[in-house]
């Protein structure tokens, strides 16, 4: 852990009191940013991760007499988000429809104490933002990496079987076997590498073994050598020299300052012509006109994931339109089991902070003035 100077860590203590101080008993304001669920979130009573399903979790708190405020409009300063900001105690947000807090905004929550991510990925927290100002960040880690990981697995498959040109066909009412046979592949005895195994990464290698292929892993820790042999995947510990190998490269590392555009022009430029990359990490870590320049060229074979920059993405965002792409909006971690799981967290979460008491360790992501290990 990297030692902070007397002064910040003074500064730190003292944010961190101050925050503590308003976390004590009564009445609190918690305000939760869902995307909305529109016409579809009647038709299932599980549909709890949209603003209407409000996490499930609203007669619970209203009954404890907290306020609780749920909303999908989150940018710009006449936004509803913002007009809550300087007396909100709780924010609540999820990496689908993220309320992006800036170091600005988190000047401006004088009672804030907790922000909660339903899901996995903080990144649109500042989190040094957090830190400075003695803020709890969590999230409910676990809560959909069997989901995400299952939707990696589809999206290799989709490429690889060149399978986005075929179900155009099918609604277009054409029908050319050549258009779609030309480039669709068997995935087995490909070379698949991930950068990043954490608990997503790991899920998806074990779900590929049957598949018969090359695995190959980049991360800053090493597997246990049983777990290794056991998925039978081989770990590279530079990433410049995996990545050549790969026919397929899957991305589950988090965004921090070390991996934003961490693929740029150069490292694109590296990889083998015609690799097929999955991405449902953050959008951020690839540089976004050169994965569209990539695409068009053909240096990239095929580019699928459900994350973007920013989010929701603009209309006129080139990943849109690129080719040989299978993108959709953020979605492979929302699936109704992984709301029902991350509401659950949210909602255990909140019960410890209303008591006093600490969260799981996995789900910090920033305590007491410290990031997690990873975010460092």
């Amino acid at each position: 852990m990297a030692m902070k100077s007397a002064a910040s860590t003074l500064i730190s203590a003292s944010s961190t009191i101050t925050r503590n101080l308003h976390a004590s008993g009564g009445k609190k304001k918690i305000v939760g940013v869902f995307y909305k669920g529109n016409e579809y979130a009647s038709l299932n009573p599980n549909f709890v991760g949209c603003v209407e399903g409000a996490l499930g979790i609203r007669e619970w708190l209203e009954s404890q007499g907290h306020e609780y405020i749920v909303t999908d409009d989150k940018e710009g300063p006449n936004s509803e988000l913002e007009k809550h900001i300087p007396d909100l105690h709780v924010l609540i947000s999820t990496p689908f429809h993220p309320a992006y807090v800036t170091a600005e905004r988190i000047k401006k929550a004088k009672n804030l104490e907790l922000l909660l991510t339903a899901g996995i990925g903080s990144d649109h927290i500042d989190l040094n933002a957090a830190a400075a100002a003695g803020l709890t960040v969590a999230e409910v880690t676990g809560s959909n990496t069997v989901s995400v990981a299952e939707d990696e697995l589809m999206r290799i498959l989709i490429l690889v079987r060149n399978f986005v040109p075929g179900y155009h066909q099918s609604i277009t009412g054409e029908w050319d076997v050549a258009g779609i046979a030309h480039r669709a592949y068997d995935l087995e005895g490909k070379t698949i590498g991930t950068v990043g195994a954490g608990r997503i990464g790991k899920l998806l290698l074990q779900r590929l073994k049957p598949f018969n292929c090359n695995l190959l892993y980049h991360d800053r820790l090493k597997m246990e050598p049983e777990l290794e042999k056991e998925i039978g995947a081989k770990f590279e510990e530079d990433l410049d020299t995996m990545l050549p190998k790969c026919d397929v490269i899957v991305i589950n590392t988090p965004l921090t300052d070390k991996t934003r555009g961490l693929f740029d022009k150069n490292r694109i430029a590296k990889l083998k012509k015609g690799v097929l990359i999955v991405n449902n990490a953050r959008g951020a870590i690839m540089d976004t006109q050169a994965v569209a320049d990539a695409c068009s060229s053909g240096h990239i074979g095929g580019y699928s994931g459900d994350v973007w920059f920013p989010q929701p993405a603009p209309k006129d965002h080139p990943w849109r339109y690129m080719p040989n792409h299978a993108m959709t909006p953020h979605i492979s971690g929302t699936t109704i089991d992984a709301q029902l799981r991350y509401a659950a967290g949210v909602k255990d979460m909140l019960e410890r902070h209303f008591k006093g008491e600490d969260f799981p360790q996995q789900n910090y992501i920033v305590k007491e003035g410290e990031l997690a290990s990873q975010y460092r």
